[in-house]
């Protein structure tokens, strides 16, 4: 079977052999793992339970080690719940998810690395509430999965998912358009609606650093789960409108990559460089090792 290295070879290959494109991500997968089909499909369902379990592990009244964080996906519940929400119900949810995920994370709950654990909060954050809000089988989530996983892969060898190595863009983007790819496979868009989404929800956080608060990931890395969840429904509703990436998806990717080898490297992880370099922040890192 063949190795795709690029978002057009994936969509080609699966046209060509009559497949959807979440069945040749799972072969492909299943072959480079050693794995059968069974076991394969059995491992992704275990990572969708393992997000629902993430999610409702989520205690309100828990706060990271550092303090920085938790509770604030609580306080999104209220908001949406009360009818004072700006965007509704199902934003809200979707506002809510990303928040509780992210907060789980800090507070050192299990999470799923999808595709780190940075942005563990984007894609079920969308995921869960739009299976609620449309009634979707697990099958139907569990292809989506492989789906995100193959644009996922491309992302990861074309270029990067760590934050480390090219910055929040790597990351949230990255996160971001693998959420608007299921998205719109859920919502029965083509393969070309799914790059096209994949592309857009990444041009749109290209450049965003990585700048963490004390080197922990929490501020403002939570609150940036929320900005590509909301990016990837965006994007998804673009390409489902029929709205073009007017660049092709894997030049997108490739671009990303050049943006981050552009970086300096106090904007690519290090706590040194953007919002870990204020004022507040500098002081709460000397305060928090000192204790």
């Amino acid at each position: 079977m063949a190795i795709y290295d690029s978002v057009a070879e994936l969509i080609e290959y699966s046209e060509k052999h009559s497949m959807p494109v979440w069945e040749t991500v799972m072969k492909v997968s299943a072959k480079e793992s050693g794995m059968s089909l069974d076991d394969s499909w059995n491992n992704m369902a275990l990572r969708l339970k393992a997000m629902r379990d993430a999610d409702k592990s989520y205690i309100p009244t828990q706060t990271s080690r550092s303090g920085l964080c938790g509770g604030d996906g609580e306080k999104m519940r209220l908001q949406y719940e009360s009818g004072r929400s700006i965007s509704g119900d199902f934003i809200g949810r979707i506002l809510a998810g990303a928040l509780r995920m992210g907060e789980c994370n800090a507070c050192m709950h299990c999470i799923v690395a999808a595709p780190t654990a940075g942005s563990c909060g984007v894609i079920p954050a969308v995921l869960l509430p739009y299976a609620e809000k449309y009634n979707v089988s697990d099958d139907e989530l569990i292809k989506a999965l492989y789906v995100t996983a193959g644009f996922g892969a491309v992302l990861a060898t074309r270029a990067s998912i760590s934050g480390a190595e090219a910055g929040c863009q790597a990351e949230i983007g990255s996160a971001a358009a693998m959420a608007a790819v299921a998205l719109v496979y859920l919502h029965g868009g083509d393969s070309e609606q799914m790059a096209n989404a994949c592309a857009i929800a990444l041009k749109n956080m290209m450049g965003l650093v990585c700048d963490p608060v004390a080197g922990l990931v929490e501020i403002p890395c939570v609150k940036r789960n929320v900005a590509g969840a909301m990016n990837a429904l965006s994007a998804a509703e673009l390409a489902l409108a029929g709205i073009k990436s007017r660049i092709p998806c894997d030049e997108v990717i490739d671009t990303m990559q050049a943006v981050g080898d552009l970086m300096p490297n106090s904007l690519k992880e290090t706590g040194s460089g953007g919002i870990a370099k204020s004022p507040t922040a500098v002081a709460f890192k000397k305060e928090f090792f000192k204790n």
